[in-house]
């Protein structure tokens, strides 16, 4: 199974699009999925439901700075090749899918409320957000 079919299937069984794309590369982390989970909740929905930046792509940011960053707050040459991958993957996010902003990819008049959507069939339907977690988890791919 690639790691974009991981994201997606992770996504569809109930996870946020953050955590999707995050979960799909557990074994590379090490970090464990009830940990990985906490962590990347809020970023769901665009930060919480806001409709902001994709949480596909914040999951897709959190892979690629995980695996990339010395941990040091004074490398600032780690930082640059980081910020430098991490451009490089929104940039490509963005030219695949028109944007990076979560309700321009839903369309534009969806709903911000904190209250998350039931999960259904009828939801995935409806709902870009299974492809967009593969395409995210595909490019944090090459950039570990």
């Amino acid at each position: 199974m690639t790691k974009g079919e991981k994201a997606k299937e992770l996504f569809e069984s109930g996870y946020t699009c953050a955590q999707a794309v995050f979960l799909a590369f557990e074994e590379e982390t090490g970090l464990d999925s009830t940990t990985a989970m906490k962590l990347l909740a809020g970023f769901g929905g665009g930060f919480g439901r806001l409709r902001e930046v994709c949480g596909a792509a914040s999951g897709m940011t959190a892979v690629i700075s995980y695996l990339n960053s010395s941990g040091s707050v004074d490398d600032y040459e780690n930082k640059r090749e980081l910020y430098k991958k991490i451009q490089s993957a929104m940039n490509e996010y963005k030219e695949i899918n028109g944007s990076y902003i979560c309700r321009e990819l839903l369309g534009g008049n969806i709903s911000s409320t904190p209250e998350p959507t039931k999960r259904s069939p009828d939801f995935y339907k409806k709902r870009p957000c299974s492809n967009l977690c593969a395409i995210a988890a595909e490019i944090a791919e090459k950039y570990i």
